[in-house]
């Protein structure tokens, strides 16, 4: 019997890549750069399985290029960069990799906290350009986080995660999500407020909610000048949740006073783009869950919701389970 084929869209884990191999004949896209997208459709036509970035565009146009497709794995929590009813409707199952990266990205976010409240990479900066020549008593100065306010947009968990941090920091946790959590409220002492009232009372704003419709540019302008004008606003979450030039004119203007981003819109993000101009504005190119341990464990858990598609068994990270009561199916 010939072994199914599997199309990857970037170098993984080798442990992820050796479980993919010893059953499928492995179709590796292995330059640092995402598969072009005429040479993805290309590859596509053959492929019985799909392991994706977040990077790789999964909709009709593709899926009607990929007559043999039977599953598709996201090396990610979010998904989307795949039209998951599309696949639905062809009964073509969808996997992601939840939970693995919570703690990890967590990190990454209180780490963007503390950069940008005590202005880290602009200090780091004037001591490579030597301009260090004296100590001085305005030197830098940042803001404390220790009592500090910090409003969490999204109590996933992942910005649980970030509010058990915040605890140990002596911090105040405001939060606003569509499902409000009371068992969360009682076990770390957070409060939920309105939207407006996040926006008005964080001393510093953390963003973990997905990207959908309704949270594309959430936050634009009129949020921004709701906010104070010493707040930081942090976003691991997805770039288009924040509108970027809303925000460089927020930054530049002195409506906020800081930015620390994870992700961005366009991602990556150009290097002559203006928030790069601004001193008060830390960029990272989307390292939330960028430790050996869980990419490992992404790559894994992708590989794994693969060959059990191609072996005809439910994911066991599905993002669409009603396609196993599909009639395409």
């Amino acid at each position: 019997m010939a072994r199914p084929n599997v199309l990857v869209t970037r170098r993984i884990h080798p442990d992820a890549l050796h479980m993919l191999q010893s059953v499928a004949e492995v179709d590796l896209w292995t330059e640092d750069r995402p598969i072009p997208r005429d040479e993805l459709l290309r590859r596509v036509a053959r492929a019985d399985g799909l392991y994706t970035m977040l990077t790789d565009r999964v909709d009709e146009e593709l899926l009607e290029q990929a007559p043999r497709l039977r599953v598709v794995s996201n090396m990610a929590v979010g998904y989307d960069n795949i039209d998951v009813a599309a696949c639905t409707r062809r009964g073509i199952p969808v996997g992601h990799t939840p939970g693995v990266l919570t703690d990890t990205t967590a990190d990454l976010a209180f780490a963007l906290i503390l950069a940008a409240a005590r202005r880290l990479v602009e200090a780091v900066d004037y001591v490579r350009a030597g301009k260090w020549t004296t100590w001085s008593p305005d030197l830098f100065l940042g803001y404390d986080v220790y009592g500090s306010t910090l409003g969490i947009l999204g109590l996933g968990r992942i910005g649980t995660a970030v509010a058990r941090r915040a605890t140990g920091f002596g911090m105040r946790v405001l939060y606003h999500s569509r499902t409000r959590h009371e068992e969360v409220e009682a076990a770390l002492g957070i409060t939920y407020v309105d939207f407006d009232t996040l926006l008005g009372e964080s001393d510093i704003l953390s963003i973990h909610t997905p990207l959908t419709e309704e949270t594309y540019h959430l936050i634009g302008a009129a949020e921004l000048s709701r906010m104070k004008s010493t707040a930081i606003l942090v976003n691991t979450a997805r770039g288009g949740v924040v509108d970027p030039m809303a925000l460089y004119q927020a930054l530049k203007n002195g409506t906020i006073a800081y930015a620390a981003l994870d992700v961005t819109e366009p991602e990556p993000i150009p290097a002559d783009h203006p928030l790069l101009s601004l001193p008060n504005c830390i960029v990272v190119p989307h390292i939330g869950s960028a430790s050996h341990a869980t990419r490992r464990r992404m790559a894994i858990m992708a590989a794994e919701n693969l060959l059990a598609g191609l072996e005809g068994r439910q994911l066991p990270y599905c993002v669409n389970p009603e396609v196993y009561t599909h009639p395409s199916h």
